[in-house]
């Protein structure tokens, strides 16, 4: 069986990186690693997640077409990540709405990373 072992978004600034992830996931039982000073970890069971400035040391770009898919619970816990993502500086790409079968929204991180929170 295959899993996925981690996801990484490039960051042009660390600590606000940090800070937008560290309160984003300020609820969950995720753990914050920092194992060298250009990446940072939010790691679980069965979950890894990492924000790095990029080891060729140009600047971080987004990925067209790349997004970050998180299951968060249920449809109140989407819209609460989705209002956090926001207050937290971050973009709207789609409001919480019911998507196919999923409940879903879409926001953007403050280094323009897309993000999915869903049911």
């Amino acid at each position: 069986m295959m899993r996925m072992n981690y996801f990484v978004v490039g960051t042009n600034d660390m600590d606000a990186s940090k800070a937008f992830y560290d309160a984003l996931f300020a609820q969950s039982e995720l753990q914050h690693v920092s194992p060298s000073e250009r990446m940072a970890y939010w790691i679980g069971e069965d979950f890894a997640f990492a924000t790095a400035t990029p080891f060729d040391a140009k600047p971080a770009t987004v990925g067209n077409g790349t997004m970050v898919g998180f299951c968060v619970g249920d449809s109140e816990d989407v819209k609460r990540f989705f209002r956090l993502a926001i207050d937290l500086g971050g973009t709207s790409e789609g409001e919480p709405n019911q998507r196919g079968p999923r409940f879903s929204a879409y926001v953007r991180d403050l280094d323009g990373n897309k993000l999915c929170f869903s049911d």
